[in-house]
């Protein structure tokens, strides 16, 4: 599984809350979704993100798509302003299609926005999202405008398969634009995601997200890309922060949490899926890396019960 893929899986759209807003001069929107997670586009026009996480607004042009961190509100504005006089800031989900125009505007002058909001689960996609900056702007240097132009047609439609379609544009672009971010100059990208181009840790790290539940070792992790134990540990460690074997660790309860959340398998099904040969042996670690055994996680995360090894 690509390590993008892997931290990124617990973020989709199913069924995701997309919505087009034409936006007058005057006015601004307040979004109240509450989503970890919400990507705008805009079509039409230039606007204003106001955060409370950033000290100032972020001008956002057409050609360039945004991800807002959450779950606090934010707005977007027609004008860089922080103050509005009653009835111009308007409080939307994006699941609402449009925003209603004063019988007076001018359509020409309106700036029109699409926006989707992402409601992440599991705790494997906020080793990712937990490293972005509040509101992060891409400029599209790829021109999408045919594929900004078919999503405004499709959330006009009914056609068959209408959402599904949505939900995975969605998902491509929000995968797109946080990568392309990642590649900016001065983006402060997380150290593992430097380190996937190193010609040793890369390797390393790729093989422990394709296979956590392999039996790994330092030594079988050097010999997979031919480097003595001292010299992988030094160059991983310095690259991601932490050395290999701890790294896996952590990949591996972060991805047993996920899993007895979300299914029904025994802790011995699960502790054999991240590595681990007994039950007892990964309900102890499990513990020390979440605080609780893997059955008290699983209650307190509200999953699928089932018999299993506390």
């Amino acid at each position: 599984m690509d390590l993008f893929d892997s931290l990124l899986r617990g973020v989709r759209a199913e069924g995701a809350a997309f919505g087009r807003s034409v936006l007058p001069p005057t006015w601004a929107l307040r979004f109240t979704d509450g989503a970890p997670v919400t990507l705008c586009i805009p079509l039409r026009g230039e606007g204003w993100i106001l955060h409370p996480g950033c000290d100032k607004p972020r001008l956002v042009r057409v050609g360039e798509a945004v991800v807002v961190r959450g779950p606090e509100p934010f707005v977007f504005s027609a004008e860089p302003r922080s103050s509005f006089r009653p009835g111009e800031l308007r409080d939307v989900r994006c699941g609402e299609s449009r925003v209603a125009e004063p019988p007076d505007a001018d359509p020409a002058e309106h700036m029109v926005l699409l926006a989707g909001a992402y409601h992440v689960q599991g705790q494997a996609p906020h080793r990712l999202l937990g490293v972005l900056p509040p509101v992060l702007v891409v400029p599209d240097d790829h021109d999408c405008s045919s594929l900004r132009d078919y999503l405004d047609h499709q959330l006009g439609g009914c056609r068959p398969g209408r959402q599904i379609v949505l939900d995975r544009l969605l998902d491509w672009l929000l995968v797109c634009t946080i990568r392309d971010w990642f590649d900016q100059p001065g983006a402060e990208a997380p150290r593992w995601y430097s380190a996937l181009s190193d010609d040793t840790a890369g390797p390393v790290l790729r093989a422990m997200h394709d296979a956590p539940g392999k039996p790994w070792t330092l030594s079988s992790l050097a010999a997979l890309v031919r480097v003595s134990r001292t010299t992988l540990a030094k160059r991983f460690t310095e690259l991601v922060g932490e050395p290999p074997l701890t790294y896996l660790t952590d990949w591996r309860m972060t991805l047993a949490a996920d899993m007895l959340a979300e299914s029904t398998a025994t802790v011995a099904a699960v502790a054999r899926q991240v590595g681990y040969a007994d039950a007892f042996g990964f309900s102890a670690a499990f513990k020390r890396a979440h605080g609780v055994s893997p059955s008290e996680h699983r209650k307190l995360a509200g999953g699928a019960t089932a018999h299993s090894h506390g």
